[in-house]
């Protein structure tokens, strides 16, 4: 399928306070798009100050999906999200709208956008098999088998080498097979990534300071009482909450947690853009830039050259 055969999607990503949220509104009012989150803790009810949520004035300015989609005491995953983001394109585009995703968690963005997985799942029992066998036993199958992968592993290599081996086993397709099948197919969506970042990380680090400030003078203190999650849980887990929680218990003073959250949130940002840099195609833009007035013209131009290639 060419590319403009596709259903083509925009998406909005950078670390955390990079202004991705406002930029996203400005775009979709602007092309007539909805809003898909892609962020792993905007989908749990009640969750809202900590995790930045759009307001439900925001929301109805722009329509968006994939926000308050279960409670936070239920496991949600990017198993559980791919289908649902899925979902939200098809009813977004059979109503002759755009989708634009925005968000941080690049781990769900990539799930929906790239190309689909060929690791397949095997039966249990497999590797158990195998692992109660030498390694030059499990090298001279996987040489019988499938040679390419054995000259691509070494034979001390056994983790390699046995999951070569129960990938061959459980689906009777080689690891080579699997590999190249993922190399003939292509992403479903013709997708334009558009990054923001700061060139002057200090300025990220300012935003993220004065977010966390917002956050503590609207209530996050009172929302993570109110919520008494079980500690656990992995919305328990999350950062703005976690940190609140050991102040609550008794296990910090509120400095230290402020202090804490602040720290793990630039961590938080630094391991963002690890993942996001990793994706060459996506097009950055600095509002901390010489001539950054510009930006939302440029980006806009980005945008209508993705949609309408031919106009």
């Amino acid at each position: 399928m060419s590319a403009s055969e596709k259903t083509k999607l925009i998406a909005i990503v950078g670390p955390t306070a990079s202004g991705k949220s406002a930029l996203a509104a400005e775009i979709a009012k602007t092309i007539g798009g909805e809003i898909v989150s892609c962020d792993s803790m905007q989908i749990y009810r009640g969750m809202d100050i900590g995790t930045a949520k759009p307001t439900a004035g925001e929301m109805s300015e722009v329509r968006h999906h994939l926000i308050d989609v279960c409670d936070p005491e239920q496991p949600f995953s990017c198993a559980d999200y791919k289908p649902l983001a899925e979902g939200a394109i098809s009813d977004i585009t059979s109503r002759g709208k755009i989708p634009v995703f925005c968000g941080g968690t690049g781990l769900y963005l990539d799930s929906v956008i790239s190309i689909p997985s060929f690791s397949p799942e095997v039966p249990e029992g497999i590797r158990e098999e195998l692992m109660s066998r030498s390694p030059e036993e499990l090298w001279d199958e996987l040489l019988r088998v499938d040679p390419e992968s054995a000259e691509k592993t070494h034979k001390n290599n056994v983790k390699r080498v046995v999951r070569a081996l129960e990938i061959y086993r459980g689906t009777g397709k080689t690891k080579t097979e699997w590999d190249r099948l993922s190399k003939e197919t292509e992403p479903p969506y013709d997708t334009l990534i558009i990054g923001l970042d700061y060139l002057d990380r200090e300025i990220l680090y300012r935003r993220i300071g004065q977010r966390i400030g917002v956050m503590l003078e609207s209530g996050l203190v009172d929302e993570v009482k109110r919520l008494g999650l079980p500690r656990g849980c992995n919305a328990a887990q999350a950062i703005g909450y976690k940190e609140i929680y050991l102040y609550l218990d008794g296990k910090a003073e509120y400095g230290e947690a402020v202090a804490l959250l602040e720290k793990n949130t630039r961590n938080y940002a630094k391991r963002q853009l690890t993942w996001f840099r990793r994706n060459k195609s996506i097009k950055w833009f600095y509002p901390d830039s010489p001539g950054a007035e510009n930006n939302l013209r440029e980006i806009m131009r980005e945008i209508n050259r993705h949609l309408y290639p031919d106009g």
